[in-house]
C-alpha cells in the first residue's frame, strides 16, 4: 500500500505501505509474560459469539530468519488455542528487503497459513513498522479487528510517527501486543510505547524460545477470540498459561 489500501483476494499476498526511530532498554522474564496476560485480561470482552480476528504480523527482515522458523512452527497453535472459543480468523502481515510490505487475506485455517508462510523467505531491509500500523487501521475501519501480535527485533524509524499511528489505534480500541526478540534498546523504547497507546502489551522472549513465544501467541488467540474470560478458560486447561496468571496476583 503506499498510500492506498490493500486490496486482498483470498490468501494471496498483496503488497502493503511506509513509516519512522529512537531508545531505551530493561530486561524481561517469566514477569514480563505475566503482564502481558494481566494487560490482555484488562481488556474489554468481546461479544459474545462473535467472530474472533487477529492480525499477526512480523519483521521478515533477514535477522529475523530463525524467529520466523520457528513462528511458522508455531503459530498452528494459535488456532488449536481458539478451537473450543470460537472461530478465529488471521490475517498475516509481514515486511522485509526494499520497501516490501505483503498482506494476506483472512485466513482460518491454521494448514493454509503455514503453508503461505513456509513460502516465505526472509530478506535483508529496513523495518516498515508504520506501514503495519496503517495497514492494521485501515483494516479495522474495513472489517473490524480485535488484536494484533507483533513480533520484531528491531526499529528503525521515526518513532514520533509510530506513536501518531499507535495512538490511532488506540482510539479505534484495537490492542497491539509486541513480542520483542533480544534486546535492542531503541526497539523496546518504540515497542513499549506502542502497546501502551494501542491498550496493548510489550513482553520480551530469548531468541530461539520457543516455548516463551508459544505461550505468548496461544495467550493472544484467546483474547482475540473470546476476551479476557477466554484467558481464564486458558488457564484452566493449560499449565503454562495457570502458571502466568499465578504470578500476576
Amino acid at each position: 500500500m503506499s498510500g492506498e489500501p490493500i486490496k486482498p483476494r483470498g490468501g494471496d499476498a498483496v503488497p502493503a505501505q511506509a513509516a519512522g526511530a529512537v531508545p531505551q532498554a530493561g530486561t524481561s522474564t517469566a514477569d514480563d509474560i505475566a503482564a502481558f496476560v494481566a494487560k490482555a485480561r484488562a481488556l474489554s470482552p468481546h461479544a459474545p459469539g462473535a467472530k474472533g480476528r487477529l492480525i499477526f504480523a512480523l519483521d521478515a527482515t533477514m535477522s529475523r530468519q530463525p524467529t520466523w522458523d520457528m513462528a511458522c512452527a508455531l503459530q498452528a497453535d494459535m488456532f488449536r488455542e481458539t478451537a473450543a472459543l470460537g472461530s478465529l480468523d488471521i490475517r498475516l502481515v509481514y515486511y522485509r528487503g526494499l520497501n516490501e510490505c505483503r498482506a494476506t487475506g483472512w485466513i482460518s485455517d491454521s494448514t493454509r497459513l503455514a503453508a503461505l508462510m513456509s513460502k516465505i523467505d526472509c530478506r535483508g531491509g529496513d523495518t516498515q513498522i508504520g506501514k503495519v500500523l496503517t495497514e492494521v487501521r485501515r483494516e479495522a475501519i474495513a472489517s473490524g479487528v480485535r488484536a494484533v501480535v507483533f513480533v520484531g527485533d528491531a526499529m528503525e524509524e521515526k518513532v514520533d510517527e509510530l506513536c501518531a499511528k499507535a495512538g490511532e489505534l488506540g482510539m479505534l480500541k484495537v490492542p497491539v501486543f509486541v513480542f520483542q526478540e533480544g534486546h535492542d534498546a531503541v526497539a523496546e523504547q518504540a515497542f513499549r510505547e506502542i502497546a501502551r497507546l494501542t491498550g496493548g502489551a510489550w513482553c520480551r522472549f530469548d531468541p530461539g524460545a520457543a516455548a516463551q513465544l508459544r505461550e505468548l501467541l496461544r495467550a493472544a488467540a484467546a483474547y482475540a477470540a473470546g476476551g479476557r474470560e477466554a484467558l481464564l478458560k486458558l488457564a484452566t486447561s493449560a499449565s503454562g498459561a495457570a502458571k502466568l496468571i499465578s504470578q500476576m496476583k
